[in-house]
């Protein structure tokens, strides 16, 4: 994935995320739901996405493997509500700007992210956050970016005012705040029960972008963080299926990724293996036919030196 470039060039101010995953996911049962997996990725891992640009990306929560490096932290105690797991998030922020989001958000995407951060920075200069409202038009309190410093201060005056934060309700920080809105009906859907995740597994599949799906699931499986060209390789797989035979498809792909891995990785290594594969494939058709002349090399084997006399 292309790192997150802050809105505005150099000298544009730099954000933390703080993710909040340690809800107690009553309306689902008491299921682990940021393990919950939607398009082949736990909710978790799809937010984390989401915020990769970030500078620190913190995680209130018990510890899990994720497919992205985070901080962790922990409300006291334990399942103390929102408020009391922002504040302990908080703690380990330093940027100016802090993108908070809870972890049942499986459309939330990195160009929402841009898009709170650019509406904060660029035109609501005397506002102290932006927010996404849902399709009804609610606040979505946890899709939203904030100014740390009038979090840390809102949320101490709160602690001060009633011993703690344990048990407050998010309404009580953002009523205090200045807010501007968003609209973006699909990063604000999240998922409280089954029927949201089955909604979200089926527009997953649905919604034109199962190839981009199911990169991004395999890519955090196997623990790979490397743009790849879809178009590209599908094309090389149409070559060597009709160049060669069907089998050749798959394992080509293969034998690309491998080539580039030996390469050092990295999307000029796999642009350049897709290319001297599909050259091969074209010259082994050409091969085929009736009126080919005689064989030409792609350049990709080892020089033999001069022919024998």
């Amino acid at each position: 994935m292309t790192p997150y470039e802050p809105p505005g060039g150099p000298g544009t101010e730099a954000f933390d995320a703080v993710v909040l995953a340690g809800g107690a996911a009553r309306r689902l049962g008491g299921a682990d739901k940021p393990a919950v997996r939607v398009g082949g990725r736990a909710l978790l891992d799809r937010v984390l996405t989401a915020c990769a640009g970030a500078g620190a990306t913190v995680v209130v929560a018990d510890p899990r493997p994720t497919a992205r490096p985070v901080l962790w932290a922990r409300e006291e105690p334990p399942g103390g509500g929102p408020l009391a797991a922002l504040g302990a998030g908080l703690r380990h922020t330093t940027a100016p700007h802090v993108v908070v989001l809870s972890a049942d958000l499986p459309f939330l995407d990195d160009e929402t992210v841009r898009r709170l951060l650019d509406a904060l920075q660029g035109g609501a200069e005397q506002a102290d956050g932006v927010l996404v409202t849902d399709p009804d038009g609610r606040d979505q309190p946890l899709v939203a970016v904030y100014r740390a410093e009038a979090l840390r201060r809102e949320l101490a005056r709160l602690a001060a005012e009633h011993d703690g934060l344990t048990g407050l309700p998010l309404r009580r920080l953002t009523a205090a705040l200045r807010l501007t809105r968003i609209t973006d009906p699909l990063a604000s859907f999240d998922c409280d029960t089954w029927d949201d995740i089955a909604a979200a597994r089926a527009r997953i599949r649905e919604h034109g972008h199962v190839l981009d799906e199911w990169i991004s699931a395999v890519k955090d499986e196997l623990g790979i963080d490397l743009d790849v060209d879809i178009t590209e390789l599908l094309d090389l797989a149409r070559d060597a299926a009709h160049s060669v035979a069907r089998p050749a498809a798959p394992l080509t792909t293969f034998l690309i990724g491998y080539a580039a891995a030996q390469a050092g990785g990295g999307p000029e290594a796999v642009t350049e293996a897709a290319r001297k594969a599909s050259a091969l494939a074209l010259s082994w058709a050409d091969e085929g036919t009736p009126d080919a002349g005689p064989a030409v090399g792609t350049g990709t084997g080892q020089d033999t030196g001069p022919a024998a006399g």
